[in-house]
């Protein structure tokens, strides 16, 4: 987010922020990006939230309302209707946030989609399974990234994801799609696509949020004209413009089966997270933050995209409970690839260890880029496996 700022500020944009904290307490270099701030006691009491704004409005014009975070999507969408100004009002982003919405437009369009159905508690989900046969996910309607997300293969299973998502909160129960999953990420003006990017999850989220000894990886990719990825590429311009997206950031999760088919996973009107955004500046030397910005204020990019680099981001679980105690392998990896390794952000001894099914982020991440895949995912794998933190 202090990034996003930055960009807008630059730009020449005047930025108010909102929010719960303090403005002292912001980072220094948020606060140096705003021009103004509205704290209010919580984000999550909308009629608080907009009856703040709004008296803010009548001594300050505010002409576009930009919410990067997933969970107050519709908060910013009711901003702008309140305000009356551009950008996704309430029903354009439920298509961004309810993904039995979204699937039903896409497959009104012939895009194709996971077979899916809408369930809410343990009677509803198991007919939905007993219909849609093994295997499948349950995920919920209105998540961010794997959170509560399920590969349900056997009737254990979905025991387990009925008890997790519990009898409140409304799923998908959608067709399981073998093969592997990749993003399609834009930055649009006015309905163009101005950038994109394709990253690859190793292992699939559903895979790596689930199993707590796995080091997941998100590989930004140099070359989006490899063969394999039309498909996606595709499917994702299609998306955007069935979906009427205009003007911000995209991502956009898709599969590739092993018959060469893009499947579309889910779509969200904001950047991605777990430092995905980070991974396109370091393949390209760029600032996509600025370009971002750019885009919002002007309608412009003009940042080049020289995608000189493949770039990974590779998340670290310690082994044990406890605090932070040794980091094992890491000086051999710097001795080993050096200039390759382009951040080190590990926990520090006598950090306490993070509950790693709450963050992708977990432990700490190292990013790698090199201008082959190969020679990434050689580097992406060693610091996988050699890489070991202990906790204690």
């Amino acid at each position: 987010m202090a990034d996003f700022s930055r960009g807008l500020a630059q730009c020449g944009a005047r930025v108010i922020g909102l929010g719960e904290h303090a403005a002292p307490s912001l980072p220094a270099a948020v606060r140096r990006s705003l021009s103004d701030y509205i704290r209010v006691p919580s984000l999550v009491d909308t009629d608080s939230v907009l009856a703040a704004v709004r008296a803010h409005a009548f001594s300050t014009s505010i002409e576009r309302v930009e919410c990067l975070w997933e969970p107050f999507m519709g908060l910013a969408a009711e901003m702008r209707e309140m305000l009356d100004v551009r950008g996704m009002h309430k029903e354009q982003t439920e298509l961004f946030r309810d993904k039995e919405k979204m699937k039903d437009a896409l497959d009104a369009a012939g895009l194709r989609t996971p077979r899916h159905v809408t369930a809410k508690g343990t009677e509803a989900i198991r007919a939905a399974a007993n219909t849609m046969g093994f295997p499948l996910v349950v995920k919920p309607i209105a998540g961010a990234g794997s959170a509560h997300t399920h590969e349900v293969r056997d009737e254990m299973s979905l025991a387990v994801a009925v008890a997790d998502v519990g009898d409140y909160r409304e799923v998908s129960v959608e067709e399981y799609i073998e093969g592997e999953e990749y993003t399609f990420d834009t930055v649009c003006a006015n309905g163009r696509i101005l950038y994109e990017n394709i990253a690859w999850y190793r292992p699939k989220p559903i895979v790596g949020r689930n199993v707590e000894w796995i080091s997941m990886q998100t590989v930004n990719l140099r070359n989006l004209e490899r063969p394999e990825l039309a498909a996606g590429r595709e499917l994702g311009r299609r998306v955007i413009e069935t979906l009427g997206f205009r003007t911000g950031f995209t991502h956009m999760e898709w599969f590739l089966t092993p018959s060469g088919e893009a499947v579309f996973g889910e779509i969200g009107g904001r950047p991605p997270g777990g430092r995905s955004v980070d991974l396109m500046n370091f393949s390209n030397d760029f600032d996509i933050y600025t370009g971002w910005a750019e885009a919002v204020t002007r309608g412009e990019f003009s940042q080049t995209a020289h995608r000189r680099y493949n770039a990974a981001a590779i998340f670290k679980r310690a082994r044990g409970q406890g605090h932070i105690r040794e980091i094992h392998g890491l000086e051999d990896l710097r001795r080993r690839f050096g200039e390759h390794i382009v951040v080190e952000d590990l926990l520090p001894i006598g950090a306490p260890r993070r509950n790693w099914r709450q963050t992708l982020l977990s432990d700490g991440y190292l990013i790698v880029r090199h201008p082959q895949l190969e020679r990434t995912l050689e580097i992406a794998d060693a610091v996988g496996t050699d890489l070991q933190i202990d906790a204690r």
